[in-house]
């Protein structure tokens, strides 16, 4: 009797914790709050778009192609925040200003408050979080829809999101492995975390720890695909009060065990004031990295981007850091390249685009930016009217052979030459023939 009153007393606690909390979100049914980092004064470039499957989640979608495009079409998804909209999410971001800047396609899901009264993403729902099935389908189908119409390269789309939306990145990540090149988890939590809303407040909460291989197996169960897997980048303050930011670490330690990557970083640094961990393949490409946010509350890094401009605005849960996340992540999928082509041919051998982004022998990371994956770029853009997103490489001899060469790359565990390394980058770097 004394066990289960201690217990009920406990249960209605936390109950009212879990009231307290979701009181404090905003809220996205109408209002102001709807357009979170969207100034009344702004416009956005944002278009919707309708007819892009059954959309069995119930979700919009807006997107933004600009006039030129690189060669290589590439695709970035973001997904917004609790009681954000897709409008006001890119404008804080920055992520429109960014495609129009380096030429690549924008795709922007917006939860309905009919699904849910916050404006989350439903991250912790199996009807939602299952592929085939739900808002992670609905995602899937606009992504489709986006290849289709704008001929973009299967094997050059990527997803980011913050918070709610960070989480939901890991959902798409997990259940649509093969359609994605990399993904950036800002604010987040790893897939599987949470089935019900309880256990989603006590995750946010608590970031419970557990192990590598559960964490890798929950994204394994998730599809059939073996590999090769999507890249991953994480990004979370160290002062975040509403995601734990142990979740960084538990999704960094998921992804590391998909990758079949060691626990310890490989290179450490400082980028903009802020740390940074890497891990990358025996070939130099960056496959997971990690960055925290000193005394950065809950939200998206904003700052200066190292080509001097800076992308969005700062506003609720977009924070000033000096650090542009969105530039950063942008570059760690490989869609900065555009500006530095125009202004002068490509020089270097293929070897140097393999050096990582930080180099081994220094804290300090290398400014190049992370170069995709090279059987991805040797894929034509073109596809036929009417092939499904993310299967076009399955019907391709070629594409198949490709994607056998990378999945035996990652699964096995080569020992990296060090001194090959250190010897392209000095090359790279002009300081050794």
């Amino acid at each position: 009797m004394v066990v289960a009153d201690s217990t009920t007393m406990e249960n209605r606690v936390s109950l009212g914790k879990n009231v307290e909390f979701l009181r404090k979100l905003p809220k996205a049914n109408g209002g102001r709050a709807e357009h979170v980092g969207l100034r009344p004064d702004l416009t956005s470039p944002l278009a919707g778009v309708t007819g892009f499957g059954s959309n069995p989640g119930n979700l919009k979608m807006f997107a933004y192609v600009p006039s030129s495009l690189q060669q290589q079409r590439a695709l970035v998804v973001v997904l917004h925040g609790c009681g954000q909209t897709a409008a006001g999410y890119d404008l804080g971001a920055g992520w429109s200003t960014l495609a129009k800047h380096f030429g690549f396609a924008l795709l922007m899901p917006e939860q309905q408050s009919s699904n849910n009264a916050n404006g989350c993403f439903n991250w912790f729902n199996p009807d939602d979080t299952t592929r085939e099935r739900g808002e992670a389908c609905s995602i899937r189908q606009m992504i489709a829809r986006m290849v289709r119409e704008h001929r973009i390269d299967p094997y050059a789309i990527f997803v980011t999101g913050l918070s709610a939306g960070g989480a939901m990145t890991s959902v798409m990540l997990a259940t649509y492995p093969e359609v994605f090149a990399g993904g950036a988890i800002i604010a987040g939590l790893p897939f599987g975390a949470a089935r019900n809303v309880r256990e989603a407040l006590y995750g946010m909460h608590a970031a419970p720890v557990r192990s590598a291989k559960m964490l890798g197996d929950r994204v394994r169960s998730a599809s059939n695909h073996r590999g090769p897997w999507p890249k991953v980048s994480v990004w979370h303050g160290s002062a975040d009060r509403t995601v734990d930011p142990g979740n960084a670490g538990e999704i960094v330690k998921q992804w590391l065990d998909v990758h079949d990557l060691p626990p310890a970083p490989m290179s450490e640094g400082i980028v903009d004031g802020h740390p940074r961990q890497v891990w990358w393949n025996p070939d130099g490409e960056t496959i997971v990295e990690s960055y925290t946010i000193t005394d950065m509350a809950h939200g998206t890094p904003l700052g200066v981007a190292d080509n001097g401009k800076r992308y969005g605005a700062d506003g609720p849960f977009l924070i000033e850091a000096g650090i542009s996340s969105s530039y950063h992540i942008a570059k760690f999928f490989g869609v900065t390249e555009w500006s530095r082509r125009a202004k002068k041919p490509v020089t270097e051998s293929p070897s140097a685009k393999l050096i990582p982004m930080v180099s081994p022998i220094s804290a300090a990371p290398i400014s190049t930016a992370a170069m995709p994956d090279l059987a991805r770029l040797a894929v034509p853009m073109s596809k036929p009217e009417g092939t499904k997103a993310g299967s076009e490489h399955k019907s391709s001899p070629q594409a198949k052979s490709e994607g056998k060469t990378e999945a035996k790359r990652q699964t096995q565990r080569l020992p990296i030459d060090v001194s090959a390394v250190i010897n392209r980058a000095l090359v790279a770097a002009g300081l050794k023939k």
